[in-house]
């Protein structure tokens, strides 16, 4: 069990995909996004998502990530933030988002 005050150091927040790349030097299939998370600015992120989710679909799309976590290098790239999703039952993994629209940088409560 956690407590409160470990969660609360947890800081998520709401940001739009503003591109997505294919990422070949990554071990498993993902792709590189760049996420605008407003006033905390710019963030870019890898994501094993390519099984549900075209680049093309991607962008413009709301997702919910945790944008406190230490720079984290993979393969060529370095990661800023986690975006966050739920493993279906094929381990392939589904983002969360908000159902509708809301600022960038907005925080998860």
């Amino acid at each position: 069990m956690i407590t409160w005050q470990d969660f609360e150091k947890i800081d998520i927040r709401c940001g739009t995909i503003i591109d997505a790349k294919d990422f070949p030097n990554a071990r498993k299939p993902a792709y590189q996004l760049t996420v605008d998370f407003g006033t905390l600015g710019i963030k870019r992120s890898s994501a094993q998502i390519t099984h549900h989710y075209s680049k093309e679909a991607l962008i413009g799309r709301q997702v919910v990530a945790v944008v406190n976590f230490p720079v984290k290098q993979i393969a060529n790239f370095f990661s800023e933030c986690l975006i966050l999703g739920v493993y279906d039952e094929n381990n392939q993994v589904v983002l969360l988002q908000p159902d509708k629209t809301v600022g960038n940088g907005q925080k998860i409560g």
